[in-house]
């Protein structure tokens, strides 16, 4: 599981390696620039899976975002994290695009910073999802164009980090981006448990 004590990899501006720090002390103060990703998960009803994260998360607990996020650990790859905190988080694997990348710094209060440079990712699974309560909180699916309406009447109940992927994210789904990854031919399994 995720720890305060495991070495994140600090990066400059290119996403080029510059040191190694634990995850606290990324996310202390301000912030240090380090690797991170975000997932977004969509089922064959197109629909996005959404976590609310655990309560003892030390930035944004109980917030809405994406399926799963994290970062790849000292000598991990992205794709060896990804698919570790998939899951971890979730109990589930499937193929992923990368989307795009980008680098944000948000303040949680006196609580500390997230200062990422975030590769964005989507994909496809209708396997049965089963959240790690340690990370999760709650999870749920909903129709873009749903997300859209609570996303601009309570953006309040959202990470900053998935307010900034969501937009870009919706329009390369509605552009086609997950036609290349279809899923098995098989019903779906079951949605949160």
């Amino acid at each position: 599981m995720s720890s305060e004590a495991e070495e994140l990899i600090l990066v400059d501006e290119q996403d080029r390696a510059v040191g190694y720090r634990s995850k606290g002390g990324c996310h202390d103060r301000d912030g240090l620039l380090h690797r991170a990703f975000s997932v977004f998960v969509f089922n064959r009803q197109g629909e996005v899976l959404l976590q609310q994260r655990a309560q003892g998360k030390r930035l944004w607990p109980l917030y809405w975002s994406n399926s799963c996020c994290s970062h790849p650990r000292r000598g991990e790859s992205m794709e060896e994290a990804v698919q570790r905190r998939l899951a971890q988080e979730l109990s589930i694997s499937c193929p992923l695009q990368f989307l795009y990348k980008f680098q944000y710094q948000a303040s949680f209060g006196d609580a500390g910073s997230e200062h990422e440079l975030c590769s964005v990712y989507v994909g496809r699974s209708d396997d049965l999802v089963r959240a790690n309560a340690t990370e999760i909180n709650d999870c749920r699916y909903v129709l873009p164009d749903a997300l859209d309406w609570e996303l601009e009447s309570n953006p309040d109940a959202f990470t900053p980090w998935f307010k900034l992927e969501w937009p870009r994210v919706r329009d390369a789904v509605r552009d086609g981006v997950l036609n290349e990854l279809r899923a098995p031919n098989e019903p779906p399994r079951g949605a949160c448990g």
